[in-house]
């Protein structure tokens, strides 16, 4: 539990977000083909999540040696950058972090079914290249299928809850569950 269930901060993630928080906090998403990676540190009781929608964006207006400001969370690699730097910034090796990965449901398994890989596998596959090139680990995982994810992280423990809702529609049905969470919670 954390230090006070009064100075309890539930943070929502919608997609492009990225947060970093310490034991006080829980960080929480719904999860369709996006992706979500959790960096926990034990030692430190801190922690933080990133939820992303793509896996880069294109080349021509890649954002590689410019300023952070123009990170976009929505894109994978700029993610997992901007996460990297709040931990860094937090006095936080991510060397020493427990990483989890969620997500990357097949929303449009139809679609799917007719061209190469959808966005949900490519967001997963994406996510395990930037952990090799920054030389780090995942621990766990939860990942594919159809349908979509709910995630809660509770920083002071390090546990990731992960409810799996499997449906054959994905699309519309997906984006109404994410509204009817998003209004209930938020």
């Amino acid at each position: 539990m954390p230090a006070s269930e009064s100075r309890l901060a539930e943070i929502f993630l919608q997609p492009g977000d990225v947060h970093f928080g310490d034991t006080n906090t829980r960080i929480w998403t719904v999860l369709g083909s996006c992706v979500s990676l959790t960096f926990w540190n034990a030692r430190r009781r801190m922690g933080g999540m990133c939820h992303y929608m793509l896996p880069s964006r294109a080349e021509e207006r890649s954002t590689v040696g410019r300023g952070t400001a123009e990170r976009d969370g929505r894109y994978g690699d700029e993610a997992v950058r901007l996460l990297l730097g709040k931990m860094t910034a937090a006095g936080i090796d991510p060397r020493d972090c427990e990483i989890k990965l969620f997500g990357g449901g097949n929303m449009f398994p139809a679609q799917a079914a007719r061209s190469e890989i959808h966005v949900g596998a490519r967001n997963v596959a994406r996510a395990h290249e930037l952990l090799q090139a920054h030389g780090l680990e995942c621990v766990a995982q939860h990942t594919g299928g159809v349908g979509h994810r709910k995630i809660a992280f509770d920083v002071w423990s390090g546990q990731v809850w992960v409810r799996h809702v499997e449906s054959e529609s994905g699309g519309c049905a997906q984006q109404e569950m994410e509204q009817r969470m998003c209004d209930r919670f938020a």
